[in-house]
């Protein structure tokens, strides 16, 4: 969880001062904005700790959400939803533009919020992709949008519903970015109730929750994605969205679904690659395979990085004949490493590990933006990921 430290330390003094302003917090005199601006860290962590407690609670709210979109994710997200991106790149840092953005635009701040939520799950269990027809509008008309909330407060009997409906912008495998409508959805809950403490003595409140669905509409495919927790609202919600905001027919065609064939790993593999990715070289650390003829055996092979060999010619080396990589047996999971050469200023490049398990298990939705978009481009070219 980021620290007020952290971005105290990581952000400029100016940035700092608006936030505190805009707040209405009060400091004392020894935090002289005005002076260097290595003599201001101190004073102002100090004068944030002897805050009121409800001050410092608020402060540190701030700085969570602040934090979480300071990263190479969040930092994606608020410009995908920036209308003008000049003013972000005119500040020296990602906590900056978070913080300011923060401060002064906090309609898009939300939003970039809500972007990151959207993109963070894609291709996760909570997702669900769908083809629809291309290069339609995207109405957001005060009519159509009560019709489009009228028809989800029917179908989830929820009271309260919220609509937002926005422009943005997501990268491509090719280094494009592709215009995108998105649509969040906030709707009330059936009631619940929760544990606090009343008056000293723990008690249950009565509340009722809500729940958040994220839809999106590329023009130039016609693919329609959403984000919801229940797996069952999914195709209603996509449904509504493209009956009332679309005013398009919903044929529930899913997209092409994702598979791994990790064949393509049972022997050496070259794993070329484009210069302007900088990927220094590809490493397979592990496979684990299970044989054609019975579901209850695994074998797993493993070539750590301290090897002088690759996984093939240890498998063909130690096991000689009995080398499950010429046949016999199928590969369900791999391990790999994309290793980047160093940028300008550092020793060492990056690592990208990836996990890939058999039929459409991978780990790379957890990774940022950047890595994702260079990861799916090399599954693909490399013949590790196909849609069927």
């Amino acid at each position: 969880m980021p620290s007020v430290t952290t971005i105290v330390r990581k952000t400029p003094a100016s940035n700092l001062r608006q936030y505190f302003d805009a707040r209405g917090i009060v400091l004392p005199p020894a935090v002289n904005w005005d002076g260097p601006e290595g003599e201001i860290v101190r004073p102002l962590l100090r004068a944030v700790d002897e805050l009121d407690p409800e001050t410092r609670a608020r402060i540190a709210n701030d700085v969570e959400r602040v934090g979480e979109m300071a990263d190479e994710a969040g930092d994606a997200a608020l410009y995908s939803v920036a209308p003008d991106t000049g003013y972000l790149d005119a500040l020296p840092n990602a906590h900056a533009r978070a913080l300011w953005m923060f401060v002064n635009e906090a309609e898009l701040f939300r939003r970039a919020e809500e972007v990151r939520y959207t993109d963070d799950r894609r291709r996760g269990r909570m997702w669900d992709g769908f083809v629809g027809a291309p290069n339609l509008e995207v109405r957001r008309d005060a009519a159509a949008l009560e019709v489009f909330k009228d028809a989800v407060r029917q179908r989830f009997e929820s009271p309260n519903v919220q609509v937002d409906v926005f422009d943005r912008h997501r990268p491509t495998f090719d280094g494009d970015d592709r215009n995108v409508v998105q649509g969040t959805v906030y709707r009330e809950g059936r009631p619940d109730d929760f544990l606090e403490f009343v008056d000293g003595a723990l008690d249950r409140r009565p509340r009722r929750p809500v729940f958040e669905a994220a839809l999106t509409y590329e023009p130039e495919t016609g693919v329609i994605e959403v984000v919801a927790r229940d797996r069952e609202s999914r195709p209603d919600l996509v449904r509504l969205f493209a009956r009332d905001l679309l005013a398009t027919e919903f044929h529930e065609e899913r997209l092409p679904l994702r598979r791994f064939d990790l064949s393509v790993l049972t022997c050496p593999c070259t794993f070329d690659s484009d210069p302007e990715d900088e990927i220094a070289a590809v490493r397979v650390n592990h496979l684990r395979l299970m044989p054609f003829d019975t579901n209850g055996e695994r074998i797993t092979l493993e070539c750590m990085r301290g090897a002088d060999t690759n996984i093939w010619e240890m498998a063909a080396r130690r096991l000689g004949d009995a080398d499950p990589l010429q046949g016999g047996w199928t590969v369900t999971q791999a391990k790999l490493t994309i290793r980047f050469h160093p940028e300008p200023g550092s020793n060492r490049g990056k690592t990208l590990p990836l996990t890939i398990t058999m039929p459409h298990g991978c780990d790379l939705k957890d990774r940022t933006e950047r890595e994702r978009l260079i990861g799916e481009k090399y599954l693909r070219r490399w013949g590790i990921v196909r849609d069927v």
